[in-house]
């Protein structure tokens, strides 16, 4: 199984440490993982704001660069469900097949789904409160959806529960939004805000150290609030990746 690393634009900027954690997880699990330069963002901004077609050119460069790979993995959630879901039409509007969009995944899903990792993984002592954003619930189905009356299951949690250690807990409304969204945040910055504050006070009030999940705008959006506010100043904040990666 050959398996390419796609590293998102904004990961690469401002989370670099979670790239890396990505790669020396699927190492550690034998996975035979490239990480191909030149990559650049999956032009996802573009498409939210309303530019799809400018998007063109990116996945082409996307669909080009992982030809040939069985699967790609990347640690980005709303980048992974973009990609997959939107790309075909993108590039079927530019008379282009897109053979690899199929086949791209989150890592969470990849490791749960197609490596079935059975742990142990790292060591993390520390009470973890688990965010479960949108775009894993209702486009990856990472989590079952509140709103739904389905079986319950989280592949995020199932995976953190390998980890040595580790307490995971989740706030009340699990899988409300956090008002990140994207370019909601910058069209909205007064919901957006209020959003992420009353989402922050409920990861807070499990009593958790450490807020995680499977997406750094997420994250980003939670911290940002939390450092401007200094609310919670003992709460950090780390992708899951970092967690399952810890002390390998």
């Amino acid at each position: 199984m050959k398996v390419g690393l796609f590293i998102p634009c904004y990961v690469d900027a401002v989370f670099p440490e979670v790239g890396m954690a990505s790669y020396k997880l699927l190492r550690h699990l034998g996975i035979d993982v490239t990480y191909p330069k030149g990559q650049t963002c999956c032009g996802q901004p573009m498409a939210n704001a309303g530019y799809a077609k400018d998007a063109t050119h990116l996945a082409e460069k996307y669909n080009s660069m992982f030809d040939g790979f069985d699967y790609v993995v990347a640690p980005s959630v709303s980048c992974t469900a973009f990609i997959r879901l939107q790309y075909p039409n993108i590039l079927r509007d530019a008379n282009h097949k897109c053979e690899i969009a199929s086949h791209t995944m989150d890592i969470v899903e990849f490791l749960h789904d197609v490596v079935k990792v059975k742990g142990p993984l790292g060591r993390f002592p520390h009470k973890v409160s688990l965010h479960n954003s949108c775009h894993g619930v209702r486009e990856l189905h990472l989590s079952s959806p509140s709103e739904m009356v389905v079986p319950k299951f989280n592949k995020i949690k199932d995976l953190l529960n390998l980890v040595e250690g580790i307490e995971v807990v989740e706030p009340e409304r699990e899988d409300e939004c956090c008002g990140f969204g994207g370019m909601f945040s910058v069209e909205e910055v007064a919901v957006s805000k209020q959003m992420g504050e009353q989402k922050l006070m409920r990861h807070a009030a499990t009593g958790a150290e450490y807020i995680t999940g499977a997406d750094c705008s997420c994250l980003m959006h939670m911290a940002g609030i939390n450092a401007k506010e200094r609310k919670y100043p003992d709460i950090q904040f780390k992708h899951v990746v970092e967690i399952l990666a810890n002390n390998l």
